[in-house]
């Protein structure tokens, strides 16, 4: 067996897990740069699920999109976070529904015995920080992707 490659998605949609940090890795390159708006983000306390409804940026067909001359995409994503027990945010007014996010990295703090703290960086100085009983998320594209409206590869200043 061996491992999958950016190559091996095409345009068939994303479904993948994480349950430990290395599979993180692979989600949060995947996410890196994603965009939503502040009221497509949901905690639900009864099922201890958070979950965001992303327009994910298709880093895994960036590279051939740009070779062959096409224009990149992005493609609408739920990100799901499982076993939550609290989730508290900095630097974002809830109350401003008009808001739109910009997601830059997904990392987990681990704790004691599989618990932790998963961290989404926002650009702006915003995070979004989630205290787990352990780590369980889930990545799943569920639109057809699109022409990306800046029609540009997100950058970061060095």
């Amino acid at each position: 067996m061996t491992d999958a490659r950016f190559e091996d998605g095409d345009d068939r949609p994303l479904h993948l897990m994480a349950e430990d940090a290395d599979d993180l890795k692979v989600i949060a390159a995947l996410v890196q740069d994603s965009i939503f708006p502040i009221t497509e983000m949901s905690f639900d306390r009864r099922t201890r699920r958070f979950a965001l409804m992303l327009n994910r940026f298709r880093w895994e067909d960036a590279e051939a999109a740009q070779r062959a001359g096409r224009g990149v995409e992005r493609v609408r994503s739920v990100l799901v976070v499982q076993d939550v027990l609290k989730a508290r945010t900095q630097g974002i007014d809830r109350q401003d529904h008009d808001t739109i996010l910009s997601l830059l990295s997904v990392d987990f703090q681990a704790g004691a015995e599989g618990a932790g703290t998963v961290l989404l960086t926002l650009a702006g100085d915003g995070a979004i920080a989630l205290q787990v009983e352990a780590l369980d998320i889930a990545l799943t594209d569920v639109s057809r992707p699109y022409l990306a409206p800046s029609g540009h590869v997100p950058r970061h200043p060095d």
